[in-house]
């Protein structure tokens, strides 16, 4: 299965920010968008994920296995800059909404709370409102959302900042074993991802992306 973005553009209120920006992302595979600020590199990855609108253009899933998924935004994980957790309920009830509200796609079996919190090293303050965590702690804590439900492309935008090295080396393992397991991931980063070979695209705003290249 591939996903498969052709000739998107997308507009900021009424100013266009890129356009015909084409690619193709195998699973097992990771793309990398790259670009100074002000390129798109965030909207492009909410508009692939079904945030945003697209002004032209289409997303969509292609081969074996296509068939079994409704949507392209039904089959993705979102990780923005925001951690999209309430501050106030704790960390388990943050994940228990999240595993409930997005259930697992087709194809693979999201984890437990408890294994989750364990995936990232935070096992055991799960008990504790979200709002008492360290940036840091909080991050991780955003990244098990990925795990609790299974969807096969993950859509993370900087997902490692507020991270120190070792929490950044632990994110760059969670992505290789969701790599392993037949997923997709979609980043936009200015910080290495630590996930060796990958395909980057290049951001130039208004004139579109150049074409990715493996390395």
């Amino acid at each position: 299965m591939r996903l498969v973005a052709e000739d998107l553009s997308a507009k900021r209120g009424e100013e266009l920010i890129f356009r015909d920006v084409s690619f193709e992302i195998e699973t097992g595979r990771a793309l990398v968008v790259k670009g100074p600020n002000g390129s798109g590199k965030s909207t492009l990855l909410r508009v692939v994920a079904g945030l945003l609108p697209r002004e032209s253009g289409k997303v969509r899933f292609s081969g074996e296995g296509s068939q079994e998924i409704e949507t392209v935004a039904s089959a993705c994980h979102y990780l923005g800059h925001r951690n999209a957790m309430k501050r106030e309920l704790t960390v388990v009830e943050n994940l228990r909404f999240w595993k409930v509200f997005f259930g697992d796609s087709a194809g693979g079996n999201g984890m437990g709370i408890e294994e989750a919190a364990d995936a990232v090293g935070l096992g055991g303050i799960v008990h504790l409102p979200f709002g008492y965590l360290s940036a840091g702690q909080q991050r991780r804590m955003a990244m098990a959302k990925l795990l609790v439900a299974w969807r096969p492309v993950w859509i993370l935008d900087e997902p490692t900042a507020a991270l120190d090295t070792a929490a950044e080396m632990m994110f760059a393992g969670l992505v290789k074993e969701h790599l392993k397991r037949g997923g997709i991931a979609l980043a936009a980063t200015h910080q290495p991802l630590g996930l060796g070979e990958m395909a980057e695209l290049h951001m130039t705003g208004f004139d579109g992306a150049m074409a990715e290249t493996w390395e």
